[in-house]
C-alpha cells in the first residue's frame, strides 16, 4: 500500500512511521526539511518529499497514493495567526492531493462537540471542513488529550505534578477530557485505512475515562508515588494562568494561550464503536502513564512535542544553513590535547550534555540563564532533551537547536534558541591538529547592532570561567569513566 504522511516529523507522524509495518506499506513522508529527518529514517520503504504546505510552490505529490493522512498542525506557532496557517495548509494539501489516486484521506482533528469552542478547536473544525471539500473521501479521526512519552499534554502534567507539591491552579482544571494513550491513537490511524464504511464519517476517538485536568495530575501523581496536593483558584485571569502555565512547564508562551483557551473547553467523545469495530483495547489513563514512563525511562522515546520547529517559533530552514558564519562574528575557541584512547569516551560526554546530564560546568549559572531566557519569554532550560545519550539534529536541547550530530566526524553543532541580540552557536569536535587529537569547542556570537556588542563583552568575563571549565569538566568525567590517566 502506498501511504502518504503529513506532518511527517511531527509527534504522532513519527511514531506511525514506526507503527506501520516496513514491508506492507511504501511511505512517501512529507518533511519541510529533509535535513532533519533522513538522518533518523534510512528505511527503503521511506521516500522523503520535501513539501512546505504553507508554501509549495510547484511541489507535486506521487501519482500512486492510496491512502493520506492529514497531521499538519500550528497550535504552538503563534497567538493568533495559526488559524489561518492551518487553513492556508489544508487548502495546498487538497490542491495537491486530487490530482492523485488517492482512495482516502485520513485526518487527526480535535473534538469539537461544545457550542463555545477555542480558537484551536475551532480552527481543526474549519480544517475538516476544508478536507471534506475534496471529491476523496474523508475520515476525521477526532482525539481529546493524547498521552504518551514526549506528549505535550504527558510532559505539561509531568511538569506541574512533579515540580509543586503543593499547587493554586486556574479553575479550568476542573474541566472534563477523554485522554486517550497514544497506542491507541495510532491503532485508530492504521485501523481505518481503506476501511470503506468508515469513509466520510466523523469518529471521536477517546480513552475509557473521562477525568477532570485535577483528577488527571492526581493519577499521575500516585503512578508516579507522589502526594499532591491542588487547590483552586477560581478567579485567575486567561492572562495569568497562560503566564502561570508558561514559568511553571517548558511551553513556549503562544502554545501556553492556546492551550488554556482550549483547556478551558469540555471535549467529551460521542459515543461510537469504532473501538470495538477494530477490535481495540483502550488503556486506562494510568496505564497510558505508566507506558509512557516506561519508554522514557528505557530512553526509547520516539518524538517528542518539544522537537518541532514551531514550538519555539524557530524556521525549520535553519536546517538548510549549517555552516557557522565567518565574518562578522565574535568567537571564544577553547582546545585541549587528549589521547587517541580517550576520544570515544570524550564523545560519549558530548553526546549526553544538556538536559538531566547539565552542562559538567556551572549548572547554576545555566538555569540563571535559562531563567532570564524565560523571563525574556524565551524557551528555557526546561524542555531538556528527548533522550539523554543520542541526539539527532533537528531536536531540541535545553535552549538549543542541533544542527548536526556526526558521530563519524564526531562533531555536534547547537543553534541558540534563546532570546539575544544576534546569534549564537556553540560546536564540540574532536579532531586532529597538529598531529595531536583534540577536543575543540566553539561559541560563536554575531551580533545584531550595537546591543548585540555590548552583551558579548558583557557576558565575556563569565565565559572565560563557564567555557574552560565545561570543556575541562567533559574531559575529567570522560577520564573518570575510561580509567585512563592525564595526558
Amino acid at each position: 500500500m502506498n501511504l502518504l504522511i503529513t506532518g511527517a516529523n511531527g509527534y504522532i507522524g513519527q511514531r506511525l512511521i514506526q507503527f506501520l509495518p516496513d514491508k506492507q506499506h511504501r511511505l512517501y513522508c512529507c518533511v519541510r526539511n529533509r535535513e532533519r529527518f533522513e538522518a533518523e529514517h534510512t528505511h527503503p520503504s521511506v521516500h522523503i518529499l520535501e513539501i512546505d504546505f504553507l508554501n509549495p510552490g510547484t511541489a507535486v505529490l506521487p501519482k500512486e497514493i492510496d491512502v493520506a493522512f492529514y497531521l499538519i498542525h500550528s497550535l504552538t506557532s503563534s497567538v493568533n495567526d495559526f488559524q489561518l496557517q492551518e487553513e492556508q495548509c489544508a487548502a495546498n494539501f487538497n490542491r495537491l492531493i486530487s490530482v492523485t489516486n488517492a482512495k482516502q484521506v485520513i485526518y487527526l482533528s480535535g473534538i469539537v462537540n461544545e457550542d463555545h469552542l477555542s480558537k484551536h478547536l475551532s480552527s481543526r473544525l474549519a480544517v475538516e471542513e476544508l478536507l471534506r471539500s475534496n471529491s476523496i473521501p474523508l475520515t476525521v479521526l477526532r482525539a481529546a488529550i493524547i498521552v504518551g512519552s514526549g506528549s505535550a499534554s504527558f510532559e505539561i502534567i509531568r511538569d506541574i505534578t512533579e515540580k509543586l507539591p503543593v499547587m493554586i491552579t486556574p479553575k479550568w482544571v476542573n474541566t472534563q477530557c477523554r485522554p486517550v494513550a497514544v497506542r491507541n491513537v495510532l491503532q485508530y490511524l492504521a485501523g481505518v485505512m481503506l476501511q470503506e464504511h468508515t469513509y466520510n464519517k466523523v469518529y471521536d476517538i477517546g480513552g475509557p475515562e473521562v477525568l477532570t485536568y485535577k483528577q488527571m495530575m492526581l493519577q499521575f501523581a500516585e503512578v508516579r508515588g507522589l502526594k499532591r496536593t491542588i487547590l483552586t483558584l477560581p478567579v485567575m485571569t486567561p492572562r495569568i494562568s497562560s503566564y502561570w502555565l508558561y514559568f511553571i512547564t517548558a511551553t513556549s508562551y503562544p502554545l501556553a494561550v492556546n492551550l488554556v483557551n482550549s483547556m478551558k473547553v469540555p471535549v467529551i467523545c460521542k459515543p461510537n464503536s469504532l473501538n470495538s469495530d477494530l477490535n481495540i483495547q483502550l488503556f486506562t489513563y494510568k496505564e497510558a502513564v505508566a507506558l509512557a514512563f516506561e519508554k522514557t525511562e528505557q530512553n526509547m522515546v520516539v518524538s517528542s512535542w518539544k522537537d518541532a520547529f514551531i514550538s519555539s517559533n524557530t524556521s525549520v530552514h535553519l536546517m538548510n544553513y549549517i555552516n557557522v558564519p565567518v565574518f562578522g562574528c565574535y568567537r571564544d575557541i577553547k582546545l585541549r590535547e587528549i589521547n587517541p584512547e580517550l576520544a570515544e569516551a570524550v564523545l560519549q560526554k558530548i553526546w549526553s550534555i544538556g538536559g538531566t546530564t547539565g552542562w559538567y560546568y556551572g549548572n547554576t549559572l545555566w538555569k540563571l540563564r535559562g531563567l532570564m531566557d524565560k523571563m525574556a519569554g524565551g524557551v528555557g532550560l526546561r524542555r531538556g532533551r528527548t533522550n539523554t545519550n543520542t541526539i539527532n539534529p533537528g531536536e531540541a536541547l535545553d535552549f538549543w537547536r542541533v544542527l548536526i550530530a556526526d558521530k563519524e566526524q564526531k562533531r555536534l553543532l547547537l543553534y541558540a534558541e534563546m532570546k539575544l541580540p544576534g546569534e549564537a552557536w556553540l560546536e564540540f569536535r574532536i579532531m586532529k591538529l597538529k598531529n595531536k587529537l583534540q577536543v575543540r569547542q566553539s561559541a560563536i556570537f554575531r551580533p545584531k547592532g550595537i546591543w548585540g556588542r555590548l552583551y558579548w563583552y558583557s557576558v565575556l568575563p563569565f565565559h572565560y570561567f563557564i567555557f574552560n571549565g565545561m570543556i575541562d569538566a567533559i574531559i575529567k568525567e570522560a577520564k573518570k569513566d575510561n580509567k585512563i590517566k592525564p595526558v
